[in-house]
């Protein structure tokens, strides 16, 4: 046996485990720029130099919980593969999904990573969790292929959106008891399959205008924070440093500093733009002469076309992760103000017939992961123009998979 050659017993396999499980609830709280090898002994009751005999560096842990959320979620995708149809089989997910997250609930099993943050590993690390994670894409989108006579483009979104709901439920199943996750499998399968528009509902949005929805700052302070937004994207909010976004801009780290005192800042004004061209799509919609239906698919086309315009896209929701509590708190709660408005649209609708009974808040949260998601798909379908991405992505984001 090799010097310095580790011996893989059952005994080391548990305490390895237990170390990931310890490492994925600091990683889920902290992010990988806040979590410490330290942090993870002391959850276990050891002391940091044990944890290195497991794993050398910070960054070997944090890809270890990745890698291994993704090989979990692979075996559910595997069990859901016996279903006959790609309905039954994406029935079949929600329920093998949300029986996890209930035994993770009850503390029957460790918890499974916030895959967003991925984008914060770096070199090696991110390159290998990232195939990992295109292989999980791939295999769902297996799954839920709609048949030889699709192509593609749809089966690629339809799959970045089931992918986001999974993973934005994050955000919202701590609202709920162990005990209703049946009623919401059903609820989310039964939107995903049909969407929100009743039997006989034409898909025909109204052009917002673009000037509208864009944000109102301007000058340099616009120019700074639409670059830190597409780093921050791209590269998580470890990988968009003061000096890429400065280099991006050609200016000077002075310049930088002048315009933001830190950046946990820049990410702040980030979310806060990204908040407003969404409220103002919303406020574009709600002044139409038309039913809520059609308010809602008017402001879901104009915002998956913002994602394509000079001035976006809007931030994914993974940079909350990296945030000092206090202002994860506060942008959680702007997010939420958004959320709820969008759960009223969707209320009024139902009231008026446009759209057709669903759960408001379920529905509006997952209108909201489908636009967190749709940054992304640029970059899955390379070469989609605007006006695809609203055929793709925003029109079975309201109509399903299957419309009625």
């Amino acid at each position: 046996m090799p010097d310095g050659a580790i011996v893989v017993t059952a005994k080391f396999g548990r305490k390895r485990d237990t170390i990931l499980a310890a490492a994925t609830d600091v990683l889920n709280h902290e992010g990988v720029k806040g979590m410490t090898l330290a942090s993870v002994a002391g959850k276990v009751g050891l002391i940091t130099t044990s944890v290195t005999y497991y794993f050398k560096k910070k960054e070997d842990l944090a890809a270890a919980c990745f890698l291994k959320g993704i090989e979990r979620i692979e075996a559910l995708v595997a069990e859901a593969a016996g279903r006959a149809t790609p309905g039954e089989r994406l029935y079949a997910l929600l329920d093998l999904y949300l029986g996890m997250k209930g035994r993770i609930r009850a503390g029957d099993e460790p918890p499974i990573p916030v895959f967003s943050d991925i984008r914060a590993l770096t070199g090696d690390h991110r390159l290998q969790v990232v195939e990992a994670y295109l292989g999980l894409f791939r295999s769902v989108r297996d799954l839920l292929g709609k048949g030889p006579e699709h192509t593609r483009g749809p089966d690629t979104a339809f799959t970045q959106m089931v992918l986001e709901q999974l993973h934005w439920m994050q955000v919202w199943l701590n609202r709920y008891p162990i005990e209703d996750f049946p009623g919401l499998r059903d609820r989310m399968h039964d939107m995903l399959m049909h969407g929100l528009g009743p039997e006989g509902a034409t898909w025909a949005p109204r052009r917002l205008d673009p000037a509208a929805i864009g944000p109102d700052a301007g000058g340099q302070r616009e120019t700074f924070l639409l670059a830190a937004t597409r780093l921050i994207n791209q590269q998580g909010y470890r990988g968009a440093s003061v000096e890429k976004i400065s280099a991006e801009l050609n200016v000077t780290k002075g310049s930088f500093y002048h315009h933001h005192s830190a950046k946990d800042d820049v990410v702040v004004s980030c979310f806060r733009r990204s908040f407003q061209v969404v409220r103002n799509a919303q406020d574009a919609a709600l002044a139409l002469d038309a039913d809520a239906w059609t308010r809602l698919s008017s402001a879901a086309a104009a915002l998956m076309e913002f994602q394509l315009s000079p001035e976006g896209p809007l931030l994914r929701s993974s940079a909350l992760s990296a945030l000092p509590e206090g202002m994860r708190v506060e942008m959680m709660a702007q997010s939420n103000q958004l959320s709820e408005r969008w759960a009223r649209m969707i209320a009024d609708g139902i009231a008026e017939g446009s759209i057709r009974p669903v759960d408001p808040f379920i529905a509006a949260q997952m209108f909201n992961a489908g636009l967190n998601a749709a940054a992304d798909l640029p970059v899955l379908l390379a070469g989609v123009t605007a006006a695809q991405l609203v055929d793709l992505y925003a029109r079975p984001m309201l109509t399903g998979l299957r419309p009625r």
